[in-house]
């Protein structure tokens, strides 16, 4: 058989990619730079091709070495689910546990999770990580987290998917709002008055995917960084916004006299999920925490 490429060596270069600077990629990697370099030389040696290019200035992945980064990633991913297979086998239900969550989802159900993992998996360490959609699922993919928690519809390549509940967008208003205290249907609205999340957050993407604003590019209105100065901004009569049904329940609307809130036709809905790979050796803590989140979220329905 061929000599194969090493998973020290693969993660050297998804190190590289990531850092696109050697002495970095050094550091992380926890090596002199001069073993991470002859590493990836042996890896191009391996496989017969450049896989990087370097010069004084810049260093770039070769089209090559991004086909083979991206291979590297679920490679190494698999690998740490084989590594923890052992544990699961002899102690399930201990250990760390690295899970993501979307920011439009963690202030509502962070308490309650926290209290039930204490509660349930008591030999659990809990990590949690939060960050906008597209990065948790690259994270994931990569072995970088174990689970996490996102709102669909979102392309989820193939995961491991547990949907916990659906739930509607509702129309939040200032209560001055004249347009918003008549409207019946998200037709009966100006969709230049929506306010909505900058790009990145999947809840702009779904709003969007009923409230079309036509060229993305030239759409100056201001956009909020997070859920709290979206409210301020409709709470200051600014326009009006779709807010998740799970957030009704929470201080943020439920003391601030400004605004009103109500059901509309039309308005889409979400899906909250629990999301793994298929791969991973987790599974009974996967199931254990698809009954939690169940639970709490049936509470603040």
């Amino acid at each position: 058989m061929a000599a194969l490429p090493s998973l020290r060596q693969l993660s050297y270069l998804v190190t590289l990619s990531e850092t696109l600077h050697f002495t970095e990629a050094a550091r992380r990697s926890f090596v002199t730079q001069s073993t991470l370099s002859g590493g990836i030389m042996e890896l191009e040696r391996l496989l017969s091709g450049v896989l990087v290019e370097r010069d004084r200035q810049n260093v770039r992945l070769t089209p090559l070495g991004e086909q083979v980064v991206a291979r590297a990633r679920v490679l190494l991913a698999d690998a740490q689910d084989l590594m923890r297979l052992s544990r699961e086998m002899s102690e399930p239900l201990t250990g760390d546990l690295h899970l993501g969550i979307i920011p439009t989802i963690a202030p509502f159900i962070l308490t309650q999770l926290l209290d039930e993992v204490h509660k349930q998996l008591p030999k659990i360490q809990l990590h949690l990580h939060e960050a906008q959609t597209e990065k948790i699922v690259e994270k994931l993919e990569h072995g970088s987290l174990d689970m996490i928690i996102l709102a669909l519809p979102f392309d989820i390549r193939g995961l491991k998917v547990a949907e916990i509940f659906e739930e509607e967008l509702v129309l939040t208003y200032n209560k001055d709002d004249q347009q918003c205290i008549e409207a019946n249907s998200l037709d009966d609205l100006d969709n230049t008055r929506l306010m909505l999340l900058e790009e990145g957050h999947c809840l702009r993407d779904h709003v969007l995917s009923v409230c079309p604003i036509g060229d993305r590019k030239t759409d100056h209105r201001i956009k909020a960084s997070s859920l709290p100065t979206l409210v301020e901004m409709v709470s200051s009569n600014l326009g009006y916004t779709l807010l998740p049904e799970i957030s009704l329940h929470k201080q943020v609307l439920q003391y601030n006299r400004e605004l009103k809130t109500k059901h509309i036709k039309n308005a889409p809905n979400r899906t909250i999920s629990l999301v793994t790979r298929k791969s991973t050796p987790l599974l009974k803590e996967f199931e254990v925490l698809t009954e939690i989140l169940k639970k709490i979220t049936q509470r603040t329905e």
